[in-house]
This record gives C-alpha cells, sequence and structure tokens, in this order.
C-alpha cells in the first residue's frame, strides 16, 4: 500500500528518502529481493540483529503479511529482536498509530493488534473513532478510560514522532515494510511475495549475526 500523506511525500522527505536510495545495490536488489539502506539506520538493540516492520493496522497487505511474520516469530533466531512501528504516514491512520502505541505502552501490543486486524478486516468496521477502539481494547480487559488518556499521551506522541522518523531515515515507501539490522529494506514488492519476504530476513539476519559475531 502506497503511502499518500502529503507532509510525508513533501519536497525536503523526498530529497531523505532519494538519499537513501542512493546506496541502493541493484544487483543484490534484483537477485537477493532487498535493497540496501545508506547510510544504514541506528536500532533499538545495537548488540542483537533487529527486524523492524513498518505496518498500518488498516492495511489489507499487513493484514495478509500477519500469519506469515507471526510464525516465524515463533521460531526467532537467537540474539534477534522483532519489533513494529505503526507511523501515522497518512493522516486516516493517526488513531490506528495512537492506539497502536497505547496498547504498546500498556503491555497489550500482540492482543490489540490481533483484535484490530481481526475488526477491520474480518468484521469490517472502520475503528476510526477513539471511543470506538477503547471500547475494543476494553474487550481484551484494558481500562477504556485509561487508554483514551493513553493514546493522548506525550508519551504516545513521541513514539509516533520517532516512528515517523525512522520511516523517513529508512526510505519507507509502503507497508508492510521489513528493515533488517537498519541496513536492508524490503517489502513483497522487492521480495516477490509474504514467502519470498520471510526468505530475505532470514537471509539477511544470518548475514549480519555472521559480521556481528552471533554466531
Amino acid at each position: 500500500m502506497q503511502i499518500t500523506r502529503r507532509g510525508f511525500l513533501s519536497a525536503s522527505i523526498g530529497a531523505a528518502v532519494g538519499g537513501s536510495l542512493l546506496g541502493v545495490n541493484s544487483a543484490a536488489m534484483a537477485a537477493g529481493g532487498y535493497e540496501l539502506i545508506t547510510p544504514p539506520q541506528n536500532t533499538s538493540t545495537p548488540d542483537q540483529v533487529e527486524v523492524l516492520e513498518f505496518f498500518w493496522l488498516g492495511c489489507p497487505h499487513c493484514y495478509a503479511f500477519e500469519p506469515a511474520i507471526l510464525k516465524w516469530e515463533e521460531t526467532i533466531p537467537e540474539n534477534v529482536v522483532f519489533v513494529r512501528e505503526a507511523p501515522p504516514l497518512n493522516p486516516s491512520w493517526e488513531q490506528h498509530s495512537r492506539s497502536f502505541y497505547a496498547a504498546q505502552l500498556m503491555g497489550q501490543e500482540q492482543p490489540f493488534v490481533d483484535a484490530m486486524f481481526k475488526a477491520i478486516h474480518e468484521e469490517r468496521q472502520r475503528m476510526r473513532k477513539p471511543g470506538d477502539i477503547a471500547e475494543l481494547a476494553s474487550e481484551l480487559g484494558i481500562d477504556k478510560d485509561k487508554f483514551l488518556k493513553t493514546m493522548k499521551s506525550f508519551a504516545v506522541q513521541t513514539k509516533m514522532n520517532r516512528a515517523t522518523q525512522l520511516a523517513k531515515g529508512a526510505g519507507i515507501t509502503g507497508v508492510p515494510s521489513i528493515i533488517i539490522n537498519g541496513k536492508y529494506r524490503t517489502g513483497a514488492g522487492l521480495a516477490g511475495g509474504n514467502q519470498g519476504i520471510i526468505d530475505v530476513i532470514n537471509e539477511t539476519v544470518a548475514i549480519e549475526k555472521q559480521s556481528m559475531g552471533l554466531g
């Protein structure tokens, strides 16, 4: 799904994205299903290999990719960490981003993602109003008022701002996008489908583990 946020595709950001693409190794892109990010981006776990997914709860492609990435996570290699970011790259994504980070802060990230994916993509609910989202969160045992307050909190805003900057630095042009250790960018278009993404993750994780001496 292509990002359409006007601000995100402004000239200044376009320049940043263009800069990140200057280092793309075309041979690697064609043969390996990924692009190289130049310069490499910092990760949240410098002593481990980070696999980062940029996604949007309302994205049907992200929903379709969910079973594959969760299956991969069940057998995640040692010294590898999987993290998610949900930057509001389109104004219509904002409440989904706020709710994701609120659930994350309240220790309910995966149950909330599961519930939102089901509500949006299986039950065809829009889930754009904070009250509706908080009501869904309450079904998971989360205090509704606390959830709404957390959605509006400075902590959530900080996470959203950080995620947007990470997306810019990584040259993200659509979701789901996967970044491996701040160096490799892949997605279904590059990798040839969801299983291709998993294959790229496994390949580049192995490369990074070896280069970091992690076995």
